[in-house]
C-alpha cells in the first residue's frame, strides 16, 4: 500500500509554503516561494492576490515534484494564513478588484481615530470582538474598499462581490469558486465576528457599512470546507478539512491544548498566544481576546499580544539598509559584542502593537556613540525582538495573576540560539523549542488530519510534538531590571 500524505499550505506575509506530512505526523518536506510587497504610500502595505495564488500553486508543485509524491496519495489539505489581510474579488471571474490590503497596512488610521472618539464604541467593540479599534484588523480595510474602489461598489450592488481573509481566498481558488467560507479563528480577527455567537455581528456590519452578503460563512476549524477542483497542480476531489489562522495554527502545532499554555511565534512580527480554554477571558492590560480554534462543537479561546515587527526588523537591516547580506548573519554579528553598549532599537516601523497600541509610533535607534559598530546595532535588534515580547508576557501575567512556567517558541527566528537565550534571560523563565519550528504549518496539517479522522483526538496529536532544546535564564535579577529600564526609557519616547 502506498504512503499517504497531508498537504499543509502556509500562506504568510512575505512567502507561501507547502508542506507534506505523512499519516504518522512525520515531516516529509517543504517548498516555498517569496512574493513581492507593495508600498504605494507611506504606511500602506499591499499584495497582489494573483501573485499570492501563483506562489501557492508553485509551492505545491515543487514539494510534490521534489519528494516524488503521487498527488493522488494526498488525503487532505490544511490551510494556515496571514490573518487580517483582506481580498475582494468578482465571484464570476474570480479576479480581485484591488490588491490585498495587508494586516500591516495603516491606511485606515484616521478612520480608526474617529471611531475611538465615539463614546462607548471602543468598549462595545472590545466586548463583542475582543479587539481594539486599530487599522490592523479587517473591518476598516473592507470598509475602505467599499468606499474607495468603484469596482467593489458596483459588484456589491449586483451581489457579485466576494470578500474574505486569505484562507477564504485560497479556499475559493482551490475549489474553483464552489466554497466561500472562513474559519472561526480567522473570523475572530476581522472585528466583525461576535465572540459569543461566533457569527457576524449585525451591529458591527451596520457600523462599518458592510453587507453580510459579501462575507463568507463561518465554520469550525476542522470542518470539511470543500474539495479541490480544476487545478493544474492537484487532482479533483481532495478534501480541505482544516483551516486555522497562522498564530492559532502555531499554538495548535505546539500542542498547547491546556489553559495556561503559552507560545510565541517569531515571524514577520512576533505573536504570543495564551490558551484560556473554553473561558472567554478579557485582558485588562492591552491584550486581545481571540478564538484559538473550534473543534467538534467546542471552542477554545486565547488572549493574544503581538509586536508588528520582529523578523521584519532583520529583513529591514538586510534589504532596506544593506546592513547584512542574509538574515542568518545577524546572530554572528550580534555575538561579536557583549551587549548593545547602550544602543536601543525600537522597531516600531509600522506602529507599536500590544500592549501599547500606538499606531502612529515610528521606529527609532538611539544611544549611538563614536564607539558604536555594526555588532552593537545587530545586538540591539535581537534585544528588541526579545524585549518587546517581555512587555507582552508581563501584561499577560498581570491578567493571569501568576507567572508563566514555560515559553514555547517557534518560527524562523527561533533557530537563532542567541535570541532564544536573550529571550530566556529577559523573561526570567524557561524557553522551550520544538524539533520542528515551523509549527504554524504543522498546526494546519494536524487540524486537517483531525478533520479527516486520521487522528481521533488531541491526546493523539500531543504525542507528535517533540522537544528540541531548552534555554534557562542565566541573567541576575538586578541586570534584568537594569536592561528592562533602559528599554522602557526608549519606548516611552514614542508614546
Amino acid at each position: 500500500m502506498s504512503r499517504k500524505y497531508i498537504l499543509a499550505i502556509d500562506q504568510g506575509t512575505t512567502s507561501s509554503r507547502a508542506v507534506l506530512l505523512d499519516t504518522d505526523g512525520t515531516w516529509i518536506g517543504s517548498a516555498g516561494r517569496d512574493f513581492q510587497q507593495y508600498f504605494p504610500k507611506a504606511g500602506w502595505v499591499e499584495h497582489n492576490p494573483e501573485e499570492i495564488w501563483e506562489s501557492v500553486e508553485d509551492s505545491i508543485r515543487k514539494v510534490i515534484e521534489t519528494h516524488k509524491v503521487n498527488p493522488k496519495d494526498i488525503l487532505t489539505i490544511g490551510i494556515t494564513n496571514q490573518r487580517e489581510t483582506v481580498v475582494a474579488w468578482n465571484s464570476k471571474s474570480s479576479k480581485a478588484v484591488y490588491n490585498a490590503i495587508v494586516w500591516q497596512c495603516r491606511r485606515t488610521s484616521d478612520f480608526c481615530s474617529g471611531l475611538r472618539k465615539k463614546k462607548g464604541l471602543s468598549a462595545t467593540i472590545r466586548k463583542k470582538t475582543g479587539l481594539v479599534i486599530d487599522p490592523y484588523f479587517s473591518a476598516t480595510k473592507i470598509s475602505w474598499l467599499l468606499k474607495n474602489n468603484s469596482e467593489a461598489k458596483r459588484l456589491a450592488k449586483q451581489n457579485l462581490l466576494k470578500v474574505g481573509t486569505i484562507d477564504t481566498y485560497l479556499l475559493w481558488k482551490l475549489t474553483s469558486g464552489l466554497a466561500h467560507k472562513t474559519e472561526v479563528s480567522n473570523a475572530s480577527r476581522t472585528m466583525l465576528m461576535n465572540l459569543k455567537s461566533l457569527n457576524w455581528d449585525q451591529e458591527l456590519l451596520n457600523l462599518f457599512q458592510i453587507p453580510s452578503s459579501i462575507l463568507p460563512k463561518i465554520e469550525s476549524s476542522n470542518h470539511l470546507f470543500g474539495y479541490t477542483k480544476g487545478l493544474s497542480c492537484l487532482p479533483d476531489g481532495i478534501p480541505i478539512s482544516g483551516m486555522i489562522g497562522d498564530q492559532q495554527g502555531a499554538l495548535f502545532g505546539q500542542t498547547c491544548f491546556s489553559p495556561g499554555d503559552v507560545k510565541c511565534t517569531y515571524g514577520t512580527g512576533s505573536f504570543i498566544l495564551l490558551n484560556t480554554g473554553e473561558k472567554l477571558a478579557y485582558s485588562k492590560h492591552g491584550m486581545l481576546t481571540t478564538v484559538a480554534w473550534r473543534i467538534d462543537g467546542k471552542t477554545a479561546y486565547a488572549i493574544e499580544g503581538g509586536a508588528f515587527i520582529c523578523g521584519a526588523a532583520v529583513q529591514w537591516l538586510r534589504d532596506g539598509l544593506g546592513f547584512i547580506k542574509s538574515s542568518d548573519e545577524i546572530e554572528l554579528l550580534a555575538r561579536s559584542v557583549d551587549s548593545s553598549d547602550g544602543v536601543e532599537f525600537v522597531p516600531a516601523l509600522t506602529g507599536l502593537g500590544a500592549p501599547y497600541w500606538e499606531s502612529e509610533a515610528r521606529g527609532m535607534i538611539m544611544g549611538l556613540t563614536r564607539g558604536t559598530n555594526r555588532g552593537h546595532i545587530a545586538r540591539a535588534t535581537l534585544d528588541a525582538m526579545a524585549l518587546q515580547n517581555v512587555d507582552i508576557v508581563k501584561a499577560m501575567e498581570k491578567d493571569l495573576g501568576k507567572k508563566i512556567k514555560g515559553f514555547y517558541v517557534d518560527g524562523g527566528a527561533a533557530a537563532n540560539n542567541l535570541l532564544m537565550q536573550l529571550q530566556s534571560d529577559y523573561l526570567g523563565t524557561k524557553v522551550i523549542r520544538p524539533q520542528i519550528i515551523e509549527t504554524t504549518v504543522l498546526g494546519a496539517g494536524f487540524m486537517a488530519g483531525l478533520g479527516l479522522g486520521i487522528w481521533k483526538n488531541l491526546t493523539e496529536l500531543k504525542q507528535l510534538n517533540k522537544k528540541d532544546s531548552e534555554f534557562e535564564s542565566v541573567m541576575s535579577i538586578k541586570m534584568r531590571k537594569k536592561r528592562l529600564e533602559s528599554w522602557h526609557g526608549a519606548v516611552e519616547k514614542l508614546l
